[in-house]
């Protein structure tokens, strides 16, 4: 039989456009809140029916109102199964009017839940649809079925999930109807699997990650009923909580169940010490934030037991933190609807796959790193137990198409005093394609998180900082990627850094307790990481405008030039040329995001209307404000910024609304919310009192001096008793294999350094870098026993360092107190006397007398002094710095007025 298609329709022509059109066979599953919902999708399938004269065929059978009725559809059949008679004559009596009827058809069945209901099985429910939906799909015939979302378990929904050809859940967020598509066989499109809004009768995707989770928050992954159902011992603390929430509810002050009852606070701690942390520190402060609501809220979305980690601790808890502190900022703060992958999936996962015994050796580094690579390969071959996959492809459904992060987030991680910046692995999905890649991805970005935990700078810091033989197991935090689509490109509007305590003072009117914040266009990987000669924004938040650039053409010439961003059509993270993104950004994000040049009538970026027609500046310093005050410490923010429109305007007056609240103005082009992905103790130390007299010192002893130079870390005055410069010169002649040597020889005249006389390290370009035309390779394991690192800008005409405020590389300076200079040869007052150096003995071969390093003397000069000879005084307020020889007058300069 051939069909005419144009006769296969739901009703409404922009939910065909959604999923590509309707085929024969197809059995359509509705996943609704409430029997309504269900209804206004059966109602205009019904009338296309009859509008095309098709056959029309209701199976009454449930409690709720009816679907259809003879008067408004005379032409329909309608039949009454009764499935309390049995699940045998029920469904005899369905096939026999499908046998009946003949090929085609359009189909309309009551709610399936109450089969469940009259059965008193799930899983006979999910019999029913196996024998009924393929004998719909062999007579060609469209069929609506419905499902109350939250009410059933595996039982019923994975014979269901499997054998439907169409699946979506419908959502209403107040007045607004969403639906997302989980399933439509043998049809893709780049959207068809984000959530859809209802508007003007057409369903158009839901691309802004902000919007997707205020949007999904009202519907909980789970409901309260259906997650601890288990009945093991990690499932019973969860129920307690739920009754002891449900009694503080009742109460008069809904507090109560935590503070005023004893058992409630008792329970609290009990959750928190199961969930969140174990640190006494973390344990006061998650006390006084969190409630038990809070942590059922978390166990909903937990796969697997055990702890969620730090990363996932410290994001949760900075949002407790301003929702109780800040209440005016509960509209500017993007609502997270993040997963965690308990730390014991991690053990079990290192169990089963025979990597267990690896980690007991963790007693040094030389042992653990002669099997980590052994290790890190099993792990990346091993096997996950069928429960957590079959969760994660829940959770992948849920997200839909959306991109989401696998973000490591380990028990010691993000903790006070352990950063581990950039030491473990965070992986982009950018979540395209069938559900079978989609979950195959998703679990390699896993295990490429878990295999992290074995890799050599893991391991090396964990070693330096003390804690190698501390419990180390592996949460994971997975967010949907904050953004928006433009063309085929996602990314956010802004991504970036923040700290409360500002660390960079580059000019008398800006306040360290201010904070500051470094930003980009795009995603905030280009931030946080030092790959390319790329520049980004640095604005301190008490003087966002006063730049540590000057003119218009270094503002244009050290703008950033490239955007992070995740290509959905090449399913990857790439850099993209600012001047592609911005045909598809628009126009009201660009006006807030870059500047226009006068001499070439060009955008650059400069977010200078954000801070001039915005309040974001506001924010953030009320945002971090908070934060620091809350954990009586400086902190450390990674953030994103989301426009969102004319919805998202519509969104917040429906929630002031929702609160009785008067409906504020709101502005759809500078209408934003900011997502708060990372928050974590910034282990930064105050600046000592630094009179810097450039004059006191014998101008023939100065090795390296600059007047406004970059001086980022603290004001003080140190003793290093060991200097390594790299010729800028030499360093630029060598091939690319010889600057990767020099980078491993600097890794061993670090490790044969003392302590007790720290090296001040001086070279070309980028230190840490990534890319060796921007400077020396090294890891930061390698350098970390270092005093000073400097940076100097000879690597190639047109390179400056980009301050590296804000990066992984940064945070482990200040995590070591490793302060970090820029200079800059030319500038009046900058000094670098490389003859000074050059008259004293080269250490090198003495230090490194392979055969295959020799030829790196004449790039690299070590030189030693004696003890407190030498001199480094920094003074970050004024950016001047002085490195000189005192022979026999330290101490003259310490007590200089």
């Amino acid at each position: 039989m051939s069909y005419n298609y144009s006769h296969l329709s739901t009703g409404i022509k922009g939910l065909d456009r959604v999923v590509k059109g309707l085929m024969p066979g197809d059995n359509i599953v509705w996943q609704v809140r409430g029997i309504e919902d269900y209804h206004y999708f059966v109602n205009h399938y019904a009338r296309f029916a009859d509008l095309k004269n098709q056959r029309l065929v209701y199976f009454r059978f449930a409690s709720h109102p009816p679907l259809l009725d003879s008067a408004d559809f005379p032409a329909a059949e309608i039949h009454h199964p009764d499935p309390t008679a049995g699940f045998e004559p029920f469904i005899s009596q369905v096939h026999e009017t499908i046998k009946r009827n003949g090929r085609g058809g359009y189909y309309v069945f009551d709610s399936l839940s109450d089969l469940a209901n009259a059965w008193y099985s799930d899983r006979m429910l999910g019999n029913f649809f196996m024998l009924t939906c393929p004998y719909l799909l062999d007579m060609e015939a469209l069929a609506y079925f419905a499902l109350l979302r939250d009410h059933h378990s595996y039982n019923a929904l994975t014979p269901v999930h499997n054998t439907a050809q169409v699946i979506f859940d419908v959502y209403k967020n107040r007045d607004n109807v969403y639906v997302h598509p989980l399933k439509a066989q043998q049809r893709y499109s780049a959207t068809m699997f984000m959530l859809h809004a209802h508007r003007d009768g057409d369903f158009v995707p839901v691309t802004n990650s902000a919007l997707n989770s205020e949007i999904l928050s009202f519907t909980p992954f789970k409901s309260t009923d259906q997650a601890f159902e288990e009945r093991d011992r990690w499932n019973r603390y969860f129920q307690e909580a739920a009754q002891i929430a449900q009694q503080g509810e009742a109460a008069a002050d809904p507090s109560a169940a935590a503070t005023a009852d004893p058992g409630g606070a008792q329970h609290l701690r009990k959750l928190l010490e199961m969930v969140v942390t174990r640190n006494e520190r973390m344990l006061e402060l998650a006390s006084r934030y969190f409630t038990i609501e809070d942590l059922l809220q978390i166990g909903k979305r937990m796969i697997g037991t055990g702890l969620i980690g730090g990363k996932s601790t410290g994001m949760l808890l900075a949002r407790a933190v301003l929702q109780k502190d800040a209440p005016d900022l509960r509209d500017i703060v993007e609502v997270h609807d993040s997963f965690y992958v308990g730390s014991d999936v991690f053990y079990t996962y290192m169990v089963i796959n025979g990597c267990w015994w690896i980690r007991r050796q963790q007693k040094d580094t030389e042992t653990l790193l002669g099997v980590a690579e052994y290790a890190r390969r099993v792990i990346l071959t091993g096997k996950f137990p069928d429960d957590i996959v079959k969760k994660l492809a829940d959770m992948l459904d849920y997200f839909g198409q959306s991109p989401i992060i696998v973000r490591s987030s380990s028990l010691l991680e993000d903790d006070y005093g352990n950063a581990f910046s950039g030491k473990y692995e965070s992986v982009f999905c950018p979540n395209q394609g069938s559900s079978e890649r989609r979950l195959a991805n998703l679990l390699t970005a896993i295990k490429l998180v878990y295999a992290s935990t074995l890799s050599e700078k893991a391991l090396h810091y964990r070693e330096q900082m003390g804690i190698l033989d501390k419990d180390e197991q592996m949460s994971l935090l997975i967010q949907r990627v904050s953004g928006d689509l433009r063309g085929n490109y996602f990314f956010p509007a802004v991504g970036g850094v923040g700290y409360s305590y500002n660390p960079y003072v580059w000019n008398e009117a800006i306040k360290p307790e201010a904070g500051v914040i470094r930003i980009v266009y795009g995603m905030g990987t280009r931030a946080v990481d030092r790959s390319d000669d790329d520049y980004t924004r640095i604005a301190a938040l008490s003087a966002p405008e006063k730049r540590p650039e000057t003119g218009i053409d270094e503002l244009r010439k050290f703008s950033q030039k490239r955007v992070d961003a995740i290509d959905l059509a090449a399913n990857r993270l790439l850099p993209v040329d600012f001047n592609e993104i911005a045909r598809f950004s628009p126009p009201q994000e660009l006006r807030l995001a870059a500047s226009q040049d006068p001499e070439t009538n060009t955008p650059y970026i400069s977010f200078n209307g954000l801070f001039r027609n915005t309040p974001f500046v506001g924010h953030m310093r009320r945002i971090l404000g908070s934060l620091d005050q809350a954990y009586q410490y400086p902190v450390d923010i990674e953030f994103t910024l989301n426009f969102t429109g004319e919805e998202g305007c519509r969104s917040l007056a429906a929630a002031q609304e929702g609160r009785g609240e008067e409906v504020a103005a709101c502005d759809p082009a500078a209408n934003y919310r900011i997502n708060l992905v990372q928050c974590r103790p910034f282990e930064v130390r105050k600046s000592e009192a630094v009179a810097l007299d450039f004059a006191a010192a014998d101008e023939k002893q100065v090795i390296l001096a600059a007047r406004k130079g970059t001086v980022i870390g603290r004001s003080r005055t140190i003793h290093p008793g060991r200097v390594v410069l790299v010729s800028p010169a030499g360093y630029a002649a060598l091939p690319v294999p010889g600057k990767h040597l020099a980078a491993r020889a600097i890794g061993k005249i670090m490790r044969a350094t003392s302590r007790d006389n720290p090296a001040v390290l001086i070279g070309p370009g980028r230190w840490g870098t990534t890319t060796v035309s921007l400077g020396i390779p090294v890891t930061f394991s390698e350098i970390c026993e270092a005093a000073c690192v400097c940076e100097v800008v000879a690597m190639h005409e047109g390179l400056i360092p980009d301050v590296s405020l804000g990066t992984h590389f940064f945070n482990d300076l200040v995590e070591f107190d490793i302060m970090y200079l820029a200079f800059y040869p030319g500038n009046e007052g900058s000094v670098l006397n490389q003859d000074l150096l050059a008259s004293f003995r080269n250490l090198f071969n003495d230090l490194i007398p392979e055969r295959e390093y020799r030829p790196l003397a004449e790039v690299i000069t070590v030189v030693d002094f004696p003890a407190r000879e030498l001199v480094l005084a920094a003074d970050i307020v004024n950016q001047n710095y002085q490195l000189f020889r005192t022979p026999g007058k330290s101490t003259d300069f310490e007590n200089m007025p």
